[in-house]
């Protein structure tokens, strides 16, 4: 194949190869976005792309290589909406607001990145951060349980949650795109600082309102 004899430069892969890269997987996200990931052939992927299949051919050796690039760039683009908001708070409730609000921003700014990976997901199961041994929102969790925060949970369990409701959220969004994402927001938020707030030692006594 015609992928496999290719050379590349010292300095690694050209501007032009590069930005071809680039492109296949964004025709790639946007067609399995349209059709869904069975139909999603590398001809159709070609074909909304204006190139030929063996353009694809010579820099992925086949669909599976191009799926797992696909994630890993919708991986990245989420992290440059996310990230940035988490880390500007300050403390871990305002990080874990802030990682469930951004995550709902990047599915209305993003619906195409959100509905490829939906549909990826059902057909092609890969290794998801989930299966790390520690993930960064898990380790946030445990931020928020040192600092007092949080109360103690199984803060692998409870990241397990929240991404589960994010995906079930993603779902409904690919299927009804009239979802009130703001209102799923506010739940996800309400729901989630309710189920990981400290609770307070039994004998505390309770700050004084009227003062």
């Amino acid at each position: 194949m015609q992928s496999k004899t290719r050379t590349i430069g010292r300095d690694g892969p050209s501007f032009i190869e590069v930005a071809r890269r680039a492109q296949i997987v964004e025709c790639a996200i946007e067609t399995i976005a349209t059709v869904g990931y069975a139909q999603a052939s590398l001809n159709q992927i070609a074909e909304r792309a204006g190139i030929s299949k063996s353009v694809i051919s010579y820099h992925f050796t086949g669909k599976d290589e191009l799926i797992q690039q696909v994630l890993a760039d919708v991986n990245q683009a989420a992290a440059a909406v996310m990230w940035p908001k988490v880390q500007a708070e300050t403390t871990s409730a305002g990080m874990l607001r802030a990682y469930l609000q951004s995550h709902l921003d990047f599915m209305r700014t993003h619906p195409h990145h959100v509905a490829a990976v939906s549909e990826i997901l059902i057909y092609h199961r890969t290794q998801t951060d989930l299966d790390a041994d520690t993930t960064p929102l898990e380790e946030r969790l445990r931020q928020g349980q040192r600092d007092g925060e949080f109360r103690q949970f199984s803060p692998r369990l409870m990241a397990w949650t929240i991404r589960a409701a994010l995906d079930e959220v993603a779902r409904q969004y690919v299927a009804n795109p009239g979802l009130d994402l703001d209102e799923c927001a506010r739940e996800l938020v309400g729901t989630f600082t309710a189920a990981t707030a400290s609770v307070p030692r039994l004998g505390a006594v309770p700050e004084s309102r009227g003062q």
